[in-house]
């Protein structure tokens, strides 16, 4: 009986479809605000194109997972700025992305995969303002090593 029971609670559990996380609605009304166009992916985070002018466009999330840090919850936005073909990014692009990182005020690279990505983290209680304003650091500071390590290339 036991074994029988296990069985199917086992197999319910591997049958329940998986669902998309839940978006932020706080993110979303921030977003509105700012008068930001954006969709919303699988992993319910917000995905944008943020305009840079010049033609010049540039991708950028703001995640709805939170983070906590001690007494703080931190919200991470993200750009990525160099695709690598192999898994690792080579040393003189990952060295720059060091050298951008302790240049830039805000933020820092780090390495998803194949892709350099430049991460702003924010207060989950910060103002549209504030949120507005880390966007368009990740963007511009992803965008402007995409174009150092591509030319004009416009990947992302």
């Amino acid at each position: 009986m036991r074994k029988t029971l296990l069985a199917s609670v086992l197999l319910a559990a591997i049958s329940i479809p998986v669902v998309a996380s839940a978006a932020d609605a706080v993110v979303g009304r921030q977003l509105d605000s700012l008068k930001l166009k954006y969709e919303i992916d699988k992993d319910g985070d917000y995905k944008m194109v943020y305009d840079l002018g010049g033609g010049r466009t540039q991708l950028v999330w703001v995640r709805s997972k939170t983070y906590t840090y001690r007494s703080e919850q931190i919200r991470e936005i993200w750009s990525p700025g160099y695709r690598s073909t192999s898994e690792t990014i080579p040393e003189k692009i990952a060295n720059r992305m060091l050298e951008n990182s302790n240049e830039v005020k805000l933020g820092g690279w780090v390495k998803q995969g194949r892709v350099g990505m430049f991460v702003v983290k924010v207060p989950t209680d910060a103002s549209a303002e504030t949120l507005g304003d880390a966007i368009t650091a990740a963007a511009r500071t992803a965008d402007g090593l995409e174009q150092e390590f591509s030319g004009k290339k416009d990947e992302f």
